[in-house]
């Protein structure tokens, strides 16, 4: 299970639209089984497929803490072709993104969530989320339909965010934090 590339901002390939999975086949279960170590090795708490370069719609997802021995993966959740349902409530979550270099921001989402879509098995499942499960497999979802988590947010910081990332690309240097975005 290789661990993949992951794509980053501003990447026009982060703005398409995935496609639905027809066919769950090998390539699909080795597919969602490298996004889940991709994800863990980052580290991060989830992984949609366009962000290492697949144009289908394959989320994993795991918030789950580390055991004794530093290993996570008891929690994994891996959805072909997500659908969210329904949605009720509100929160605000400061999101990060595994695509978006050193930039963490508020984001509102609904708190409580049911999706639906396919597992490795090509069974269907249902599953309801609330809380930082709900705005994790939202933020995943988002990735599916082009969406990063900065369209969430004020013209401004976005603005701001991608100013900086194409000035430090510009300069050939790796993208950091500015000190006076303290509170982005």
């Amino acid at each position: 299970m290789p661990i993949r590339k992951i794509i980053t901002f501003p990447d026009p390939f982060l703005k398409d639209e995935a496609d639905d999975v027809v066919n769950i086949d090998g390539r699909v279960v080795q597919a969602m089984d490298d996004m889940a170590q991709t994800m863990y090795a980052a580290p991060g708490v989830g992984l949609a497929a366009p962000q290492i370069g697949l144009n289908e719609r394959i989320v994993v997802v795991d918030i789950g803490e580390e055991d004794e021995n530093g290993e996570r993966g008891k929690e994994l959740i891996q959805i072909i072709n997500p659908e969210i349902v329904e949605e009720e409530g509100e929160i605000v979550w400061e999101e990060g993104c595994l695509s978006v270099i050193d930039f963490r921001a508020e984001v509102t989402r609904a708190n409580h969530i049911w999706v639906k879509g396919y597992d490795r098995d090509q069974k269907e499942v249902s599953l309801e989320a609330e809380g930082f499960l709900a705005v994790a497999l939202q933020h995943e979802i988002d990735h599916l339909d082009g969406t990063l988590f900065l369209d969430h947010l004020s013209r401004l910081k976005r603005d701001m965010y991608t100013r900086r990332v194409k000035k430090a690309l510009r300069e050939g240097r790796p993208i950091a934090r500015d000190e006076d975005d303290e509170d982005s």
